[in-house]
């Protein structure tokens, strides 16, 4: 069995076939700027899970979507795959997803998955997935499964959960913290004005704030060692989204105890996608980064290439996670 791969040159997920073809008489798109060109990837760390997944029945976001950041984060031991299928049960407008009727769960992945991480010998894991509206859990048990596994034959890895908003049934988030999750995420995408154009219908606003406020509230001392899991979303700049949006996105976000924020350029995956309103300079995703700062999120990664999973916010994190785990064992030595 194999994971879901995304398309290299498109960024369209198949299951072994061809992406959707762009539409005849499709408008040529922009030329990129050059602040979203990249060095090509390499390294010592790098090579070594590069090699290492090879002849694993195991797909990485990462490396099947060509992302502009694998070096830095494969170099930093980390990689990000995706479970349950490539076929989502939504329709967004920014995502190369296909839509449509998923297959029915493989019961074996989140075991295969668990072992193929195992074998790369990473550090910090990201798990992801297509919306699965058809499922009664959303995928939950799916997600939580998986999550166990991987914690049984590493425990020392960190694991961060990216996960849709389970058409607000919270006992998901649930199942996903309880299953060991250090990091649990739910990407709001974009402003609350512009989330009915960007979003599929059934994702809102407010509904992604419901799930990070739970995140915060259910995590709360539920971490290894009684830590606190991190909430974290992500917002897309270059939407055409008013700066005013963002300021009031990222102060909802703050109202609702999110921990950690990251900003990327939204790039269209294809010429029937939304376009890119603007490329956005680097500049004003500094500014971004220095107000949500000075607003209390414990994080923020905030620049042109950034992605939700991306490495410099991860170590953070992980320093972070040992840092507060290792506090929280010092009273039970010091009671001893």
């Amino acid at each position: 069995m194999k994971f879901p791969i995304i398309d290299s040159s498109s960024g369209l997920v198949t299951q072994g076939g061809s992406p959707t073809p762009a539409p005849r008489n499709a408008k040529p798109r922009v030329p990129k700027p050059p602040w979203l060109k990249v060095k090509a990837p390499g390294g010592g760390r790098y090579e070594q899970i590069r090699q290492r997944l090879e002849g694993l029945e195991l797909f990485t976001v990462c490396q099947e979507a060509q992302c502009p950041n694998i070096g830095e984060c494969w170099s930093g031991g980390t990689a990000t795959i995706m479970l349950m299928g490539g076929t989502c049960t939504r329709g967004c407008r920014f995502c190369a997803v296909a839509t449509g009727k998923p297959a029915p769960l493989d019961p074996r992945e989140p075991y295969h998955a668990a072992e193929a991480v195992a074998a790369m010998g990473v550090d910090y894991i990201v798990l992801t997935s297509v919306n699965r509206d058809d499922l009664p859990d959303g995928g939950a048990a799916h997600f939580a499964a998986c999550v166990r596994e991987l914690k049984r034959l590493q425990p020392s890895i960190l694991v961060e959960v990216l996960i849709p908003d389970f058409q607000g049934r919270m006992g998901g988030v649930e199942a996903i913290i309880d299953a060991g999750a250090d990091v649990v995420a739910h990407n709001v995408e974009t402003t609350r004005a512009l989330t009915r154009k960007v979003r599929d219908v059934r994702a809102t606003f407010d509904q992604s704030l419901a799930v990070l406020k739970y995140i915060k509230m259910y995590g709360k001392g539920r971490g290894k060692n009684g830590v606190d899991v991190l909430a974290k979303t992500s917002i897309m700049l270059g939407l055409g989204e008013p700066a005013e949006d963002v300021r009031q996105a990222l102060v909802e976000l703050r109202e609702v105890g999110c921990d950690v924020v990251t900003f990327g350029q939204y790039l269209q995956p294809s010429p029937k996608h939304l376009a890119v309103t603007e490329f956005v300079s680097p500049t004003v995703f500094d500014g971004w980064a220095e107000e949500a700062r000075a607003m209390g999120f414990l994080y923020v990664a905030s620049g042109p290439l950034v992605r939700s999973s991306y490495r410099a916010g991860e170590f953070f994190l992980e320093a972070h996670l040992h840092a507060a785990a290792e506090a929280a064992k010092a009273p039970e030595a010091g009671a001893a």
